[in-house]
């Protein structure tokens, strides 16, 4: 089973990822401040759903923040919107969302930009199917296709 988790949706409301049961979840780990890996990422999640035509209904994209002390609820909803309106966001305290990493093997550091008190985040990036019944069946690492998503989510909605 996929661990389950209990945090902030950026739609306002709890978000627990058994919530989602019946659906296909792709869970994508990242931080709106990220310039480069999460924006084209979340670019290839949105063209994949639409590829998808009406089965896309069956999917929900969930965009786990790695960065909680700036991406709150408004700001992930504004950035996902840009995306796909059907994407969420989940956030949470420091320690909420240190733990659902840690449950998912995901690496995030911190890393002070000189001269500055901004900073980024090296994180790894995966992509995680989660079925209708909660397992987690499947990882794709970055850099894949849009087609190669829609064909894995195509596999899965069929079980």
């Amino acid at each position: 089973m996929a661990p389950d988790f209990s945090v902030k949706g950026s739609d306002g409301k709890p978000l627990k990822l058994s919530q989602y049961r019946g659906k296909l979840v792709l869970l994508e780990f990242g931080y709106t401040s990220c310039a480069d890996v999460c924006p084209v990422s979340l670019a290839k999640l949105a063209q994949a759903r639409q590829q998808l035509g009406a089965q896309a209904a069956e999917l929900q994209v969930i965009y786990v923040t790695v960065d909680p002390e700036r991406d709150t609820e408004e700001r992930m909803r504004t950035y996902l919107r840009a995306f796909d309106p059907s994407f969420i966001g989940a956030t949470g305290t420091p320690e909420q969302m240190a733990k659902v990493r840690q449950d998912y093997g995901i690496t995030a550091t911190r890393k002070q930009i000189a001269g500055s008190k901004d900073y980024t985040i090296g994180h790894s990036s995966y992509l995680y199917f989660v079925d209708r019944a909660g397992k987690l069946r499947a990882l794709l690492p970055y850099g894949r296709t849009a087609d190669d998503v829609v064909h894995d989510v195509k596999l899965l909605l069929k079980n």
